[in-house]
């Protein structure tokens, strides 16, 4: 058993059941109780198979740190304890290696834990995948996308602090090698009716308090706005503050992510503007007064608050205040005004600041998906993360309610679908035998609700757009007649008697039996709400307006493009919406994360049973978990299995040699088990029922205890023999060494007992004899070492011989191969002398004897012969030479070989010319269709200006790019490019020449193959649109200088203020551009090439003379006007 696979695997002290697959008895009662136990332990994370249930702890927990990201980054799915970085890990990892597109569902009710949940799998597909400049700077991108779209679409809910009150989903791509590339925000259902009116104990959208609490003093004066939030009649006031949110704090976080986002600073303060007109609009009361015709009009009371909006965005207050007052209804070819009561005006008002809101909040993510969007053209690939609202059932129920559930019963739908789908693939992969699931198909309820004929939204569109009097009774009317019969359908009114008496049924309701259980919704506000009118009056004021995003929020406005078509329902674009999301997601890998809220309290340790399992029933888990088992509870590749189990069998404990699948076969038929309880699969055993799984795990529990019982005991004697083995030595040197002591304590006494008996002299002799001694052991030491000594030298002078000897040895054999390698070559040279000798010799006999056969033949028609054989060898020598000496390949190169003979002076010239002729092709094959036009605008340019403008060689060398402003990447020039329709074939900054004082102001030049457009260089407001066939002439003078100018058709509606006075670098350029398009149009335009010119200017023509000379602010052409019927142009002499 590895030291991995022990303390790693998920069945390793689990805490309950790490995997409800293999719970047991499976019950709902069970199912909780495992919850509640893990949450009980701070286990918030469970599986089911492959999904996921998330328990919101209400509070931090050390889970999510970088160590926790190392730890499970390219780790088994089951392999650790259960965890939302292990389903990101997977996704991430098929994405990459396999190839596989991923999306991450992410489902459950408000203060779930869903948001949090997206951005832990945001945040660790960041920290896993590569680094780089260009790559943390689209992944910081992706990340800070958050703070803004949670400012402008979360808000406080009873159920949660910071609730998103939105759909969303992000479609992140990336390269091949898995770095992030950039993403795609589809957003999905706000919740627009929050901007007017708020639940009590709620609070309207973050964005409105972190202006208020966090904008600058400047910035609030220069909105018009107050810091009290009680001035304000769209903000509620009961739960303003919120604990642990920092409003102030959180705008500059909002204002900081809209920069790394790639918000411009006039995007931004534009934005703020918008905010601060809908609390402004929210202000605006409106009170009756009597007309002669006997109806109330609507009037406003205060008009500060009007004046101030209207002042933000740039629109005239009258004509908002009479779209508030007045209806205009467009028929064919009729307009009727109407007037508005009160009670109009107001619901104009607050469905304006509704549109105001939602589709600035859809510009965000449009102007947020510009700024992440790969940049790159290559094939990507995609991971989507859906974050979006749970199953909702709440005391009153309404049409929000209704398609949130809708869409949820559809998740439910491509949910079960492709977990079955999954299931029935490993099986087929596998080669283990399918059998067929039962399961709740909750296809007819989705039937119900979206069926183009009878289905609940589509009578709900028929009703709105019908004639006559439409109101919610009529609707439930209608859901009575077609709907009685269905049997998900319950409605007191309905012709099915059995629900007549149900007094829990009002009578202005009705009932669905979803897949989570029943829902009653209140038909109250359901036609209103599909219907979701804005007045035309209000949008065309607002399309009006003089502010930067009005135009691009409010289309529908332009008077030149009305459209008496009734606007798509709410119903029908969501329904829209859901079908294309579904179709994206069936084209994916899924991935699901089911959240649950352990209480409504938002209190950390506290578990409501009935809460959870309420939850569990709607989010359908004890069917997923029906569906897991249905087939086989538990499935193991052969290796890990073999490896946790092998210790249960002799013949696999310790080592297996063999093939896995071979021993988990050998393990299972030594442990008994029924052959009904498992499956050999192609690469996975699998077992069908939990119990089998946890006898196994039993069964290695005591086998563990019984190892590590053995374990211990071999230890222990290991321990006690070698404490026995170190105190058995110890005593042996101890002994030794107290012998010692012994043997030298007697010595000492005996010769002190001798020196007692035998005197002195006796002592002294001793001591002779042992200084002899001493004296012979050092001799013989001495001696040794010079023995040892000779020997070595002895030793070494014979290596040194040997060394010598094999030297020489080596030596003479290289002299000796050298020798003999030399006579090889002589004779081998020898021999290829003699072999070319007789080669010749043969050669010229050869010859001899040729010209003795055939002399008869040369004699009569030598001369001939030799002409022209001379004259061969002279043309295969010049071919020759030619090929050697041919120039380069440019078209250009003028340079050819000289010609070597007279004679040939007209083969060397047409030579020169069919080669030139194939160069030029070649050269011209090279170009592509870009290329080509390029050179064809050059060559246009040619014939109009070569030697008529001095100006023109220095374009000879500079390219015509076309876009010099970027139109389509600038941020500065994006609203001009969306009012210009057509293709932007030229843009660039010209000067117009003011003919009162002669100086130069900046313009935007847009040149497309219809207009000719002049607009404002700062703001991109548009000053002029001059169509090209109002175009007659252009004059441009025969110097250096950039003026030309454009002369116009009399009469037409361009001309009212007479021609344009430009200058510009690119006059070439301009000019080119401009004939090519009218020749291709077919039309004829002059271009005047003089010194001298008239240019119409409103009544009067005005001469343009040109004149050499040094101006004094540099080496530019100046112009000044001399009188009311002159401009002087200097250009500096060339």
């Amino acid at each position: 058993m590895s030291k991995m696979e022990a303390k790693t695997s998920l069945l390793d002290n689990m805490i309950g059941v790490g995997d409800m697959v293999l719970l047991e008895p499976l019950t709902e009662e069970s199912f909780i109780n495992n919850l509640k136990n893990r949450f009980d332990h701070s286990e918030i994370y469970t599986y089911i198979g492959s999904v996921v249930i998330s328990l919101n702890p209400y509070r931090p927990l050390p889970i999510y740190t970088a160590d926790k990201v190392e730890e499970y980054r390219n780790r088994n799915f089951y392999e650790l304890s259960p965890h939302i970085y292990a389903l990101a890990d997977e996704a991430y990892r098929s994405l990459r290696d396999q190839d596989k597109d991923q999306c991450i569902l992410i489902t459950g009710e408000s203060g779930a834990g869903k948001t949090e949940a997206s951005k832990l799998v945001m945040s660790y597909v960041a920290a896993v995948c590569g680094k780089g400049q260009e790559v943390n700077k689209v992944k910081e991108q992706l990340l800070q996308s958050n703070p803004v779209l949670e400012a402008f679409g979360n808000a406080k809910t009873v159920r949660n602090d910071n609730s998103s009150r939105f759909g969303k989903y992000m479609d992140i791509e990336f390269d091949f090698k898995g770095d992030p590339l950039g993403g795609v925000i589809s957003n999905y259902l706000l919740e627009k009716s929050r901007v007017v009116k708020q639940p009590r104990g709620e609070r309207n959208f973050h964005i409105f308090y972190q202006l208020l609490s966090g904008a600058s003093e400047d910035t609030l004066k220069k909105l018009k706005l107050d810091r009290d939030l009680s001035k304000y009649n769209y903000l509620s006031l009961d739960s303003a503050a919120v604990n642990g949110l920092d409003d102030a704090a959180n705008f500059r976080t909002v204002r900081n992510a809209m920069q790394i986002v790639g918000f411009m600073e006039d995007e931004v303060q534009s934005v703020l503007e918008l905010v601060a007109a809908i609390l402004k609009l929210g202000n605006i009361e409106f009170k009756p007064e009597s007309r002669v015709n006997g109806f109330d009009e609507s009037r406003v009371k205060d008009k500060n608050d009007l004046k101030e909006m209207c002042e933000l965005l740039g629109i005239e207050q009258s004509a908002l205040e009479r779209a508030f007052s007045f209806r205009t209804v467009e028929a064919r070819l009729d307009k009727v005004s109407t007037t508005l009561n009160v009670a109009q005006a107001y619901y104009a008002r607050d469905a304006l600041a509704k549109n105001l809101y939602s589709r600035l909040f859809s510009w965000l993510v449009t102007r947020i998906n510009e700024s992440i969007k790969a940049q790159t053209k290559v094939r990507k690939k995609v991971m989507g993360v859906l974050d979006i609202y749970g199953f909702e059932i709440f005391e009153d129920n309404s049409f929000e309610q209704f398609i949130i559930n809708y869409c949820n019963e559809k998740l439910q739908q491509i949910f079960i679908e492709l977990t079955l789908r999954e299931e029935q693939e490993e099986y087929v992969r596998e080669g283990i035998e399918w059998t067929n699931i039962e399961y709740f198909n909750n296809a007819i309820i989705c039937d119900l609700i979206e069926n183009n004929q009878n289905g609940i939204l589509a009578m709900l569109d028929e009703e709105c757009l019908r004639p006559g009097t439409v109101t919610d009774e009529t609707f439930l009317d209608k859901l009575n007649t077609i709907c009685a019969d269905h049997q998900h359908f319950e409605s007191r009114l309905s012709k099915n008697s059995k629900f007549l008496t149900d007094h829990t049924l009002p009578h202005n309701c009705f009932r669905i039996q979803h897949y989570a259980g029943k829902v009653l919704y209140r038909v109250e506000g359901f036609v209103d709400k599909n219907n979701d009118l804005l007045y035309r009056d209000l949008s065309q004021v607002m399309f009006k307006a003089n502010h930067s995003l009005m135009k691009l929020l409010f289309p529908e406005g332009n008077p030149n493009k009305v459209n008496l078509k009734r606007p798509p329902t709410a119903g029908f674009q969501f329904r829209a919406s859901v079908g294309t999301l579904m179709k994206n997601l069936l084209t994916k890998n899924p991935n699901y994360i089911r959240c649950i809220k352990p209480n409504d309290k938002k209190a950390a340790h506290i578990f409501t049973e009935s809460l959870v399992c309420h939850q569990v029933r709607y989010l359908g888990l004890m069917e997923n978990v029906r569906v897991r088992r249905a087939g086989y509870a538990f499935r193991q590749a052969y290796e890990p299995c073999l490896e946790r189990y092998k210790m249960l069998c002799k013949q696999t404990w310790p080592h297996w040699k063999g093939p896995a699948r071979e021993g988990v076969e050998v393990l299972l038929t030594d442990l008994q088990i029924p052959n009904e309880e498992f499956s050999y699969g192609r690469s996975k055993i699998f077992i069908r029922n939990p119990r089998t799984l946890f006898t196994l795990e039993n069964k290695r529990a005591q086998c563990l205890e019984d190892l590590a019982t053995l374990i211990q005991k071999i230890y222990r004697g290991w321990k006690r023999r070698t404490e026995f083995l170190l105190m058995k030595r110890s005593q042996v040197v101890v002994a030794a060494w107290y012998r010692r002591y012994a043997v030298r304590c007697s010595l000492i006494l005996f010769l002190l007992m001798s020196l007692e008996d035998t005197g002195f002299l006796c002592a002294r002799k001793i001591l002779r004899e042992l200084k002899y001694q001493k004296r012979c052991q050092e001799a013989v030491t001495t001696i040794a070492a010079y023995w040892h000594g000779t020997q070595a030298r002895m030793e070494l002078r014979r290596l040194k011989t040997e060394a010598r000897n094999r030297h020489a040895v080596s030596v003479i054999w290289a002299s000796w191969l050298g020798m003999k390698a030399r006579r090889e070559l002589r004779r081998l040279k020898e021999e290829a002398r003699r072999r070319h000798a007789v080669a010749v010799i043969w050669a010229y006999w050869l010859g001899l004897k040729v010209r003795r056969e055939y002399r008869k033949f040369f004699r009569a028609n030598a001369g001939k012969k030799i002409y022209e054989f001379t004259i061969q060898r002279i043309m295969q020598k010049y071919f020759l030479e030619l090929k050697k000496t041919l120039p380069s390949m440019s078209p250009i190169d003028k340079s050819w070989p000289a010609r070597p003979y007279l004679f040939l002076e007209g083969a060397h010239t047409e030579l020169r010319r069919i080669f030139h002729l194939w160069r030029c092709k070649k050269y011209r094959e090279q170009f592509t269709e870009q290329k080509k036009a390029i050179f064809e605008e050059k060559l246009e340019a040619s014939e109009i200006f070569k030697d008529k403008k001095t100006l023109y060689p220095s374009s000879v060398g500079q390219p015509f790019k076309g876009d010099y402003l970027e139109m389509k990447t600038n941020p500065r020039y994006q609203k001009l490019n969306n009012l210009v329709e057509e293709k932007v074939i030229l843009a660039d900054i010209v000067n117009k020449i003011n003919r009162a004082n002669g100086k130069g102001a900046p313009r935007v030049f847009l040149l497309t193959k219809i207009n000719l457009v002049l607009a404002d260089h700062k703001t991109g407001q548009m000053k002029a649109s001059v169509p090209l066939s109002d175009l007659t002439g252009v004059s441009v003078s025969s110097q250096s200088d950039g003026f030309f100018a454009l002369r116009l058709k009399e009469g037409s509606a361009s001309a009212a203020k007479g021609d344009f006075l430009l200058s510009s670098e690119r006059l070439i350029e301009i000019i080119t551009k401009l004939h090519r398009i009218k020749t291709s149009s077919g039309e004829q335009i002059n271009i005047d090439i003089s010194d001298e010119f008239l240019v119409q200017f409103k009544q009067d023509k005005v001469c343009v003379k040109f004149l050499q000379g040094g101006p004094k602010n540099g080496n530019s052409a100046t112009c000044k006007r001399k009188n009311n019927r002159l401009l002087e142009v200097s250009v500096p002499s060339p």
